[in-house]
């Protein structure tokens, strides 16, 4: 009788979600994912993206092969799902260079020792309770690429979205931890920037309260745009550039105006970080 590889035995870490999922759901995470992380990608000889927890159909496995691809034609997907009907209903969909595995926060790989440039979690640690998230982080950190001479390591990006992908708020982490936090929206369905407070991820959304810093963020970002309201005759992109802008003074924004303009800003983690 054949031996099972080390990865088929590995066990499986986690719990099936709701598996809810649209087409072009996560547009904004994959673009900003390849304007930041396409570099590094490009850079190496066999460059490994896993889309953990994609859910009940395979779509975001399939758009993200496609949009890392326009930054780096040789990268590959591996579809992560914990539920096996999931598995097997994405078959039909693989393809060169993607390919869908049973599994969860373990990340199986072939040959286990393979180390992922990239772990995409979204929508997946809005179910666990906030206690557990560090956990989880910590795992899949240590399964990213590490850090070398002449790279950052791999990246993992956790976060929340609503159903069609309108407003989006992730976490960035390296293989050392938690970088960053960035904010995103389609800016016709924003009423004020705090309206995305509903899609923080789960280790900040019950920080939303006074106190916290992320409050202080959102707070502080609500009266930026309420103080650009005359930018808005310019229309919507214009506003949210100006209130972004006003918005550095006080907060250490990481990124500049080709991003700003995409509806997105992004925010060094340990400003929000939750305070212990």
């Amino acid at each position: 009788m054949p031996s099972r590889s080390r990865a088929a035995a590995l066990p499986v870490v986690g719990t099936v979600t709701r598996g809810t999922t649209n087409p072009n759901r996560l547009r904004r995470m994959d673009r900003w994912i390849a304007a930041t992380h396409g570099a590094e990608l490009r850079r190496a000889a066999d460059p490994v993206a896993v889309d953990l927890g994609y859910g009940a159909a395979p779509w975001t496995a399939v758009e993200l092969l496609g949009r890392l691809r326009t930054v780096a034609p040789h990268a590959r997907v591996v579809g992560v799902e914990i539920d096996p009907a999931r598995v097997a209903a994405a078959g039909p969909y693989a393809r060169a260079g993607l390919v869908f595995r049973h599994g969860g926060f373990e990340i199986p790989l072939s040959p286990p020792t393979r180390r992922p440039l990239l772990i995409r979690a979204a929508n997946v640690l809005r179910q666990y309770d906030e206690g557990e998230v560090a956990a989880v982080w910590q795992r899949l950190c240590t399964r990213l690429a590490p850090a070398s001479e002449h790279s950052r390591g791999g990246l993992l990006v956790e976060g929340t979205c609503d159903e069609i992908g309108r407003r989006h708020v992730w976490v960035a982490l390296g293989p050392e931890g938690p970088r960053t936090v960035t904010f995103a929206t389609r800016l016709g369905s924003l009423d004020r920037p705090s309206d995305l407070a509903e899609r923080l991820p789960k280790a900040l959304i019950h920080r939303n309260v006074p106190g916290e810093p992320v409050h202080a963020f959102l707070r502080d970002f609500d009266r930026a745009w309420a103080a650009a309201a005359p930018y808005a005759s310019y229309g919507a992109r214009q506003r949210w550039m100006r209130a972004v802008r006003d918005l550095t003074a006080g907060w250490p924004v990481t990124d500049g105006p080709a991003r700003w303009r995409q509806g997105e800003v992004t925010v060094r983690w340990e400003a929000l970080a939750p305070r212990a």
